[in-house]
């Protein structure tokens, strides 16, 4: 079993408070880890449908039949059961009480806020990272490997082939999840909507463009976009504007929470295939973005993270705010470094402030170099950039 880095966290945070919350996309792992964790807890898991009527219709009773310290695995169906929570930790007043796990992010959350504010700490897991994967039997040479295989435990464990499991992941989802949120009337028009999102990878989200493609409305757009956020199966990267002129864009960039999930929606099955793909250096980028936003999270490291672009040719792929020190990532996806993967970089610098010492290039080489401009990260050494950040 691969060790999840997140796991010290949670249970630190355990020790502390009297709730704790794992949140994260369906098959990230998160039953198995708080199970492992929390070994001598009790266990509930409201997928089970007698489970849940008894925690819908007679939620005390349901928790009293519980007891202190218990697992309550996706919360989010029996919201009602937080409120009930607080008044049992509010009267005991004690550490370690309830771990509560979700797989749909806003639900569980505006239920959190309203419930265990100042009573529970939360927690996203997503699936394996690279820095997770890299020192186990698992480890593959080339990051085309782990973009066609993406990062959900289950492909790993049991050595399944990837493009199946994940279009029945999908389809899964597509017929579970999407209609207990909203009510889809032609789940082929969303899995083409879902199809349309994965060949946007990395590129400004246009609800009108995409609504045409679809033949949805704008306001269509949206929602499932919305929907998609609120399952972790895409996520947005915010443009950074801070001190700059208007000519900045304004509009979000997109990315999915897992690469081969997007791979299997775009057709793509074999390293041949993807090095031919329009979208190789998008999917790579993703990659990347991911492997970033993991790391933080299994440390519990909140930087900002954003893009920067201007409306002219001057971007950089991601770009990280912490504590107002800004940590410009370049992304490149070729194997030989090229002097004009650093052009961006060097703009920023010019005009955003950033320095050489904060600053990233990302290749698909292995290469791990401190050069004048920037530091050198070959894709195999991403998990140095919180290390650093912190």
């Amino acid at each position: 079993m691969i060790h999840r880095i997140l796991g010290q966290k949670i249970l630190e945070a355990a020790q502390k408070m009297p709730v704790v919350a794992v949140t994260g996309p369906r098959q990230s792992g998160k039953s198995t880890l708080i199970k492992k964790l929390f070994a001598s807890y009790r266990y509930a898991n409201l997928e089970d449908l007698e489970q849940r009527r008894f925690a819908l219709s007679d939620p005390k009773g349901f928790l009293k039949d519980l007891g202190e310290r218990a697992v309550i695995d996706e919360v989010q169906h029996a919201p009602e059961l937080l409120s009930y929570i607080q008044v049992i930790v509010d009267e005991k007043n004690v550490s370690g009480l309830y771990v509560l796990s979700g797989s749909q992010n806003l639900l569980l959350m505006q239920n959190v806020s309203q419930s265990l504010a100042g009573r529970v700490a939360i927690f996203n897991l997503l699936p394996f990272s690279l820095a997770e994967i890299h020192d186990s039997a698992f480890a593959m040479p080339d990051y085309e490997d782990y973009i066609l295989k993406g990062f959900y435990p289950r492909i790993y464990d049991k050595e399944l082939d990837p493009t199946p499991w994940l279009m029945d992941y999908l389809q899964t989802y597509v017929e579970r999840d999407v209609r207990q949120i909203i009510n889809v009337a032609d789940l082929n028009t969303f899995r083409q909507f879902l199809e349309i999102c994965a060949g946007r990878i990395g590129q400004l989200v246009n609800f009108s463009a995409i609504g045409s493609q679809v033949g949805v409305s704008y306001q269509t757009v949206n929602k499932w976009i919305s929907l998609l956020q609120t399952s972790f199966i895409v996520h947005t990267l915010r443009p950074y504007h801070r001190n700059f002129d208007k000519r900045l864009v304004k509009s979000p960039k997109l990315y999915f929470y897992d690469v081969g999930l997007a791979c299997a929606l775009l057709n793509i099955r074999s390293k041949e295939e993807l090095n031919r793909h329009f979208a190789k250096g998008a999917l790579f980028e993703n990659f990347v973005i991911n492997e970033v936003l993991k790391n933080h999270l299994n440390e519990n490291i909140h930087p900002g993270q954003y893009f920067w672009q201007d409306r002219g040719v001057h971007e950089i792929d991601l770009l990280l705010d912490q504590g107002g020190v800004l940590y410009p990532i370049e992304i490149k996806s070729g194997r030989t470094l090229n002097p004009d993967f650093f052009d961006g970089l060097k703009y920023f610098q010019k005009i955003g402030g950033a320095k050489p010492e904060d600053s990233f290039l990302v290749y698909g080489g292995n290469l791990l170099q401190e050069r004048s401009v920037a530091h050198v990260l070959g894709w195999e050494h991403l998990k140095n950039i919180p290390k650093r950040v912190m």
